[in-house]
């Protein structure tokens, strides 16, 4: 298991000295964040889409207007946003190198699960679009997650994202797609329920599991959020 040293809560969240709001200063940064972890080409979609389970696709790289005003959300939920409960976000991998939320929610179902235990799911090109992120059903009704393990799993699934990146992180890095995708979906989770930085974990930081993988670039994905309060 790996841990990391919390990092200081910002003294604001809602302002900064420019006169920006918390979450227009968020989507700009992810913006750039995203723009400058690209190493490869902007293509979204890397393979057929196959969401199948209940939820929704959310085709990343959406436009964000000069008037600071939102961009195309995969935050949009059917209930009304449990801004109470959200206080954490947990990055996990599928661990297979090919999966589709319909795979994945088969396997939870086998193993004794209701459904998909991810909130989100993000495709790297082999069963769903590189890049696409899927919205479970248990977002979109804001129902808890199932997808920490360990001691640590019961209070964490109770308040903690889930968003899974397809793929098997332990034999294969996350795609460039995946990645801009993550930091994207993350920096707008952290704008709308203000979570802080060292409230983002890793599966490996809270459970013993090597999830999102060895090769998952966590120095990488951590220093694109640095700017997070």
């Amino acid at each position: 298991m790996t841990t990391r040293t919390p990092q200081p809560k910002h003294a604001s969240r809602r302002a900064t000295p420019s006169g920006l709001s918390f979450r227009t200063r968020i989507i700009w940064g992810a913006l750039a964040a995203s723009m400058v972890a690209v190493t490869g080409g902007l293509s979204l979609l890397g393979g057929p889409s196959n969401a199948g389970a209940a939820g929704r696709v959310f085709t990343p790289l959406a436009t964000i207007d000069a008037r600071g005003g939102g961009m195309e959300s995969a935050v949009q939920a059917e209930a009304p946003l449990d801004r109470d409960r959200w206080k954490a976000i947990v990055i996990h991998d599928s661990g297979a190198p090919a999966d589709s939320p319909t795979s994945i929610d088969e396997r939870h179902r086998r193993s004794g699960l209701a459904s998909l235990g991810y909130h989100f799911v993000i495709g790297n090109g082999a069963r769903m679009g590189d890049g696409n992120v899927h919205t479970g059903q248990r977002w979109l009704a804001q129902q808890p997650g199932a997808h920490v393990a360990g001691r640590e799993g019961p209070r964490y699934n109770e308040s903690a994202i889930g968003i899974c990146l397809v793929g098997d992180g332990d034999r294969r890095r996350t795609t460039d797609a995946q990645m801009r995708a993550l930091v994207r979906l993350v920096a707008e989770l952290a704008a709308e329920f203000e979570i802080p930085r060292d409230q983002i974990y890793l599966h490996s930081d809270l459970a013993p599991t090597t999830s999102p993988g060895r090769l998952f670039p966590a120095s990488v994905f951590f220093e694109q959020i640095a700017w997070l309060p």
